[in-house]
């Protein structure tokens, strides 16, 4: 089974450190990991880098029969946009995702934290933000779009809230994706 490794560890200095240790997990598993930096499959050549890039990561997804993304919140409240496109393009094409974050708290809170004190509450309850509009309000990991793809798919959404300075690179929630991922195949 070849397993799309989604994430924004592609931004890190170290990032073929961590995607060597990420393959290393789904190997242990019977699996083979496939980080978004793998030399792509053939794609059509592109007029710029970063469409390239996103031919050659499409190109990947499609070559895989499993997603596990990293959702750990990224610049704000949620996942990384581009990973999140990735978890709801595998989904669409029918194949299970599984998500973790190595962030406490949940979307709503983060939201708000960030918001700092530019929010209210409607009469019906609901948070609102300075700008009018709703406050997601479910108490999921993320956006529920992304916590419903990965539930709908039988994926797992694993939080393990542990120290800003090592969620970059701690692997105990991938870890346990790759092996639920493991027993869904079985």
């Amino acid at each position: 089974m070849r397993v799309y490794l989604a994430g924004p560890e592609v931004f890190l200095a170290d990032r073929d450190d961590i995607a060597a240790a990420k393959k290393a997990i789904c190997a242990e598993h019977g699996m083979v990991g496939v980080f978004p930096t793998d030399p792509a499959p053939q794609v059509p050549p592109a007029e710029t880098n970063w469409m390239q890039i996103y031919l050659g990561n499409e190109a990947h997804i499609h070559g895989c029969d499993a997603l596990i993304a990293n959702l750990t919140p990224f610049r704000g409240a949620s996942a990384d946009p581009g990973t999140a496109y990735e978890l709801g393009f595998m989904r669409a094409l029918g194949r299970p995702v599984l998500g973790y974050s190595n962030a406490a708290g949940n979307f709503t809170t983060r939201s708000l934290g960030l918001l700092r004190g530019a929010v209210h509450r409607r009469a019906s309850g609901a948070w609102e933000d300075a700008d009018g509009m709703e406050v997601e309000d479910f108490g999921l990991t993320d956006n529920l779009m992304l916590d419903g793809g990965i539930a709908a798919s039988g994926g797992v959404l694993v939080v393990n809230p542990i120290a800003e300075a090592a969620r970059w690179r701690d692997l105990n929630a991938f870890t346990r994706c790759v092996a639920h991922l493991a027993a869904m195949k079985r």
